[in-house]
């Protein structure tokens, strides 16, 4: 089909006037790289670099290429023991194989991505959670600590069987025939991935399976850094719709180019420039195993973009601010027309100079994990409002409501009116593989609660205005609250802990925190952070500050009262920029409840003032 140029919500049911059940699609993501192999053929698919150097050697593999070595690897799980349930969870950087390990581990069972940069304790808990019989992670190698995390998963998960370790030396110049380290475990076979793959063919599934839309495909974790992260429960359904969705928003044509920076952890790289952008046919430039955090990808950004030609990459507001400071020097970055952003809030401010002196359009949306990757994106070719996180995409619902104390629906809300967000459709999970985090999740068997706040105008545009499930955005990061709250109560001196997120110029916000001492205690805001510093494993969750106060606010049945703090912190960092700026500003800060934080300016200074708080990702009034 055509593809369909989104710019209203008119455009959007025109499309749904075809019903979703009447739509010619794929059964299952390995279909989608089969028709995709035939379509495509030799045109280049998925390039890798290992360096973020203009000149960094490039490895590319065409769609037939790519599709031969997923069903390779996924007659490599299949000869190991995984059947449909069985679940092949990855510890990896951003390689090929990483893409030939998901797509693959699909086609013979479930997979399990896991997030390297978490602690072994989370990795443990969450292949607990899956039930992992096979891990896929690296050699002891120097500069990376997974094979240290692999061994005491091997230690600590019952269920799992084997490992296999891939040699990422092969994309170094000069030690591409290096052998690789292949590490002895005691109790578990561990085997050289890419040696034990080639026993295997790579022009059929072994198995023969034939996949069903509802087989489940993927467990992604999902909320914070305390306890067992919930596993959503992604079918092959979910994951196709996805695809279709991103393939069909006519933001690039078969053969052009898209940039990855973002980990293979994590939905959006998954999906957005993975499934769905090989489903179209564009090529996908993976940049380093680090993806953005490598020390040289951003100082080269714009010259990686003129040597591929990229029309399109996905980002957080971090990056942008990053990329505003670099040099283009002549540097030709005509090719760019889009640039997803999500996240994390966006300013007004980083929008306009980052679309002025780049000449591309920010397309803001919003996604989370239970809803396979996006519900709602600025339409690429209408009006994007800042702000906003755009319109619903086709085939989807949200709406914004009101909850009863228990926590079932009460009623919607009306435009403009402020409630929690709720979406439904082919994109929604059934739930989670963990049974006790489910409860609340589906409402009157539709609607998904993302626990997020926000209000939707007359023409079906997104306003997020607070998210109820209080999640502490750093530059993208997820950071739970409780991450931070139950390591300082913990401190002999502390009676109650309240984190929230403050906004920063830079990072959209950083972690800090409220505290109440106990009768008599006498410690200090720097011991309480040096506290911190000591029992927080996250490193993104240390706070970077820890305010003491007399009486931590409360709802009337005794439950913290989170609202007023986000003000006073808001109040106190934009102050703080106001005296660094040597400026006598006047600065009042309240919490809109169709628009969140709001500043208003008043007296001397007002344009320098403006100037000093660009970034910060409040609205401003004079």
């Amino acid at each position: 089909m055509e593809p369909f140029k989104i710019a209203t919500l008119a455009d959007i049911e025109a499309v749904e006037a075809t019903p979703w059940e009447a739509r010619e699609k794929a059964t299952s993501t390995y279909d989608i790289f089969a028709q995709s192999a035939r379509d495509y053929g030799d045109a280049p698919a998925l390039t890798f670099v290992m360096t973020g150097a203009p000149d960094s050697k490039a490895y590319t593999s065409s769609y037939s290429q790519l599709f031969a070595d997923i069903t390779q690897t996924a007659n490599l799980f299949h000869a190991h023991g995984i059947n449909k349930d069985d679940v092949v969870s990855y510890l990896l950087p951003n390689l090929p194989e990483t893409h030939h390990v998901i797509w693959g581990g699909q086609a013979a069972g479930i997979v399990n991505a896991v997030n390297p940069l978490l602690d072994s304790e989370h990795i443990i808990g969450i292949m607990n959670a899956a039930q992992a019989k096979i891990l896929v992670t690296l050699p002891p190698l120097p500069g990376q600590d997974m094979w240290e995390k692999a061994a005491q998963v091997a230690a600590n998960v019952p269920t799992l069987e084997k490992i296999f370790v891939v040699n990422p030396l092969r994309y170094v110049e000069g030690m591409e025939d290096t052998p690789l380290p292949v590490p002895a475990l005691d109790g578990i076979e561990v085997l050289d991935f890419t040696n034990e793959r080639a026993k295997h063919p790579n022009d059929r599934l072994v198995s023969k399976r034939v996949f069903a839309h509802e087989d489940v495909c993927a467990y992604f974790h999902t909320g914070g850094t305390t306890g067992v992260p919930k596993l959503a429960l992604h079918t092959h359904a979910n994951e196709v719709y996805m695809a279709w969705v991103f393939s069909n928003l006519d933001m690039s044509e078969t053969g052009e180019t898209f940039i990855c920076g973002l980990p293979l952890f994590h939905v959006n790289a998954v999906i957005v420039t993975g499934l769905g952008t090989f489903q179209g046919g564009t090529h996908v430039i993976l940049l380093t195993p680090q993806g953005y955090r490598a020390p040289d990808v951003i100082p080269n950004f714009w010259k990686t973009v003129e040597r591929f030609k990229a029309v399109n990459f996905s980002g957080v507001p971090t990056i942008l601010s990053a990329l505003l400071e670099l040099p283009r020097d002549g540097v030709d970055i005509s090719s760019l027309r889009f640039a997803g952003c999500g996240a994390a809030p966006l300013s007004q401010e980083l929008f306009d100079r980052f679309e002025k002196a780049s000449g591309l359009s920010i397309l803001e949306g919003y996604g989370l994990t239970e809803g396979t990757c996006a519900s709602a994106m600025n339409p690429p070719h209408g009006e994007r409002r800042c702000g906003s996180v755009g319109l619903r995409l086709p085939y989807q619902k949200i709406a914004t409501a009101i909850l009863k104390e228990d926590g079932s629906l009460d009623h919607f809300c009306g435009v403009d009116e402020p409630g929690v967000v709720l979406i439904s459709g082919p994109n929604v999970i059934s739930g989670y593989k963990q049974e006790h985090a489910n409860k609340g999740l589906i409402l009157e068997g539709e609607w998904l609660n993302t626990g997020d706040l926000g209000r939707l105008d007359a023409q079906g545009y997104l306003w997020l205005v607070g998210r109820e499930k209080d999640l502490i955005i750093r530059g993208g990061h997820n950071i739970d609250p409780a991450a931070i709250e139950e390591p300082l109560a913990t401190h002999p001196d502390v009676a109650l802990v309240a984190a929230i997120g403050q906004v920063d110029a830079y990072a959209g916000e950083v972690p800090i925190a409220y505290v109440t001492l106990r009768p008599g205690a006498s410690v200090t805001s720097d011991a309480l952070v040096e506290f911190a510093r000591e029992n927080i494993s996250e490193r993104a969750a240390i706070p970077k500050r820890v305010k003491i106060i007399e009486t931590m606010p409360v709802t009337a049945v005794g439950k913290i009262f989170k609202p007023p703090l986000r003000v006073e912190a808001a109040s106190w960092s934009l102050q703080e920029a106001l005296m660094q700026a040597d400026l006598k500003t006047g600065l009042v800060v309240r919490n809109d409840p169709k628009r969140g934080l709001v500043a208003t300016l008043s007296g001397e200074d007002l344009n320098e003032a403006v100037s000093a708080l660009k970034g910060f990702p409040v609205l401003f009034e004079q």
